[in-house]
């Protein structure tokens, strides 16, 4: 059995910052659409929609069913799990520097 390669904070975050793909996480955030429904507030082509959606598949931020002719996205939340993480490493290390700056401080009064 081959384990899943994982995914780097630096490519999520990649992918995320372009505006199309954050609007299209933006918009399955509240709940499953088709690709035809993500195409159009965005105003971009159904290709560059399943080109945006294979950036966020490939990041394991999104899943995409085809029932019958439709093809559905739905978030898949396990994929903002690296994020999270680093995002969660990142703020206790600035906490305890913080900390570390209000008892520096204190030790002047």
């Amino acid at each position: 059995m081959t384990a899943t390669p994982e995914i780097s904070v630096d490519r999520i975050l990649r992918a995320l910052a372009d505006p199309s793909r954050k609007a299209i996480v933006e918009r399955l955030s509240r709940g499953p659409l088709s690709v035809s429904s993500l195409a159009g507030p965005l105003e971009i082509t159904l290709t560059a929609v399943a080109q945006h959606l294979q950036v966020l598949e490939e990041c394991g931020l999104v899943r995409t069913e085809k029932i019958g002719r439709v093809r559905t996205c739905s978030l898949e939340t396990k994929g903002f799990l690296p994020l999270e993480q680093w995002i969660r490493d990142r703020r206790s290390l600035w906490e305890m520097r913080l900390d570390q700056l209000g008892d520096f401080l204190a030790e002047d009064e």
